[in-house]
Parts: C-alpha cells; sequence; structure tokens
C-alpha cells in the first residue's frame, strides 16, 4: 500500500486549510483540491496561480470577490441538506472569501492552460442523478461535470451514499487515453454523518465511517483498502476504484475532484470487467426509497 494514497483529516493541513492537496503533494500533474474552515466573520484571501478553483460550500454561507466579480453563496447547513450553489475562480487571479456565520468550503482545483472568467453556478443548475439500484443506490451532484459547467480541466462532482449501501460500483478506471476512456487524475474527499442521539451519549452517538477500496492493474500495480472518516481523502493516480462503502448506521459523502492532460474535458471511464455485470442486475431494481436527499436551492446556513 502507498501511504500517500489515502490522507487522513489534519495529515495535510497547510496555514489556514484544514487539509490541502496539491499536485506536487499527490506527485501527479493536474489535480488539487483545499478545505478551508472560517468561524464567524472570518476571511481569506488567495490567489489561484495556475489554477483555476471552485468555492464549495460544504456547511455555512459566504459571499465571494474575484477580479471585480462578488458571488453571494447562499451555502447549505451541511452537505447531506442538499445541493449547493458555488463560484468559479480563473487561473491568475485574486478573490476574497468572507462569511457572516462561519463555515467550511471546499475548493477544487486544476492546473489550467485557459483563463475563463468568473462565474457563479446556482444550486438551481446542478442535475441531480441517481445511479444504480437496491443496495447500489446513490445519488450524484453533477455541479461541474462537461455537460454542466464550463471549465478548462476541472471536472468535479458530489456523491451521496445511504448507509449501508455501496457506491462507485462496479469498480472502474480512467488512466488510459484511448476510445471510451481518458486520463483523470481524481480525489476522493469524504464526509461521513454522525450516528443517532441517545440518552446520555450527547447529541449524537459518534463519528461515523466507510471505507474505500482502490486496486490496480498487472502493469501498474496498487492496494489499498482505506478505513475513510469525515475529512480524509484518498488519490487516485491510476487503477481501478471502487466500492465506496457507507456501512451500516452511517450515510457517506465524497467529493470526486478530476483533471487530466487530455486536449477533450471528458469523464470516460472502463469498468473491470471481472465485475461490469453487476451494472445489468439493476434492471427491474427500484432506487433507494432515502434518495434523493435535500432539495435543489440549498438555503442560508
Amino acid at each position: 500500500m502507498n501511504s500517500k494514497l489515502h490522507l487522513a483529516a489534519g495529515t495535510a493541513a497547510d496555514g489556514p486549510y484544514q487539509l490541502s492537496v496539491s499536485p506536487e503533494q499527490a506527485g501527479w500533474a493536474y489535480a488539487g483540491l483545499r478545505i478551508l474552515d472560517l468561524p464567524p466573520g472570518g476571511t481569506h484571501e488567495l490567489r489561484t496561480m495556475g489554477d483555476e478553483m471552485l468555492v464549495l460550500p460544504l456547511a455555512g454561507s459566504a459571499v465571494v470577490d474575484c477580479d471585480g466579480t462578488r458571488f453571494e453563496l447562499a451555502g447549505r447547513p451541511s452537505v447531506f441538506a442538499g445541493v449547493t450553489d458555488f463560484g468559479y475562480l480563473p487561473r491568475d487571479a485574486a478573490a476574497r472569501i468572507w462569511t457572516e456565520r462561519g463555515g467550511r468550503f471546499a475548493l477544487p482545483a486544476a492546473r489550467a492552460a485557459r483563463r475563463l472568467p468568473p462565474r457563479y453556478g446556482p444550486a438551481s443548475g446542478v442535475p441531480v442523478e441517481l445511479r444504480g439500484a437496491g443496495s447500489c443506490s446513490r445519488q450524484v451532484n453533477n455541479f461541474c461535470t462537461p455537460e454542466v459547467f464550463e471549465a478548462d480541466r476541472l471536472i468535479a462532482c458530489e456523491v451521496i451514499t445511504p448507509a449501508g449501501n455501496w457506491s462507485s460500483y462496479p469498480p472502474h478506471k480512467h488512466d488510459q487515453e484511448r476510445p471510451g476512456e481518458a486520463v483523470l487524475e481524481e480525489i476522493y474527499y469524504f464526509e461521513i454523518s454522525a450516528g443517532p442521539a441517545r440518552p446520555g451519549a450527547g447529541p449524537s452517538a459518534g463519528p461515523g465511517l466507510g471505507y474505500q477500496r482502490v486496486y490496480g492493474t498487472a502493469d501498474r500495480p496498487l492496494d489499498l483498502l482505506a478505513e475513510v472518516r469525515t475529512g480524509d481523502v484518498v488519490l487516485i493516480p491510476h487503477g481501478w476504484h471502487g466500492p465506496s462503502m457507507a456501512v451500516p448506521g452511517y450515510d457517506m459523502y465524497y467529493l470526486n475532484v478530476m483533471a487530466g492532460p487530455g486536449r477533450e474535458r471528458a469523464w470516460l471511464i472502463c469498468d473491470d470487467p471481472a465485475h461490469a455485470w453487476v451494472r445489468g442486475s439493476w434492471a427491474g431494481q427500484p432506487a433507494d426509497p432515502r434518495l434523493p436527499v435535500g432539495a435543489p436551492g440549498g438555503g442560508q446556513a
């Protein structure tokens, strides 16, 4: 196992960031992610340098100023409350993030060649997709996928997996440039719901957990089975990844951040042939009735 593939919460902290993964830290060339926690009234200023970047509220709301453009992000109470609005920051830009009530914000990033204008992404424009069926049901919030939102290289989406379900399944990969597959580095950032309140146990039963599997090919071996908790990150440089396992009692959220060298910004994957048949087994099965969670439009947190 390559220990760099799994970063526990706080192990990659950098200055004001709870977690910071740059392409250099990951050992690749394009994809990055920062997690920013701000107190009530908190402000953070940054320069994007060679990266295009998003400001995605995980919990809370914010005002973002970038190159004379202001975004007022309504945000959401938590990642399990529904989709959120977001802001796009171009490369070579200066930005300021301010929050009245405090919050936690993800800053997905990708090394960019083109400089696009700063833009606002409304929650009402985020397509919510239900994938799989039965115990493989999950919800995908496609807020920054190629068909939905323009970027240079950055691709990002959110996945909600109800407690006891499996997602990122069948296992798949995207590490070859060929018909039906594109080369993409990928970051998984996790948040896991807490257990329910119990008499005498405080507001909840304690922090939740889940598991993530990553494995390689004969030519490019890789072997990871990691316990993941809120704030943990798993890096996918190559190879098959999945399943993402939400253990019974705890819902799982993960943010996928992807970027690669292809001329076309495309999210093309190849299923592991040993498990691809599973997709056909979903025919006729209903989706998990716990999905979708939340409602488009976000809300003041």
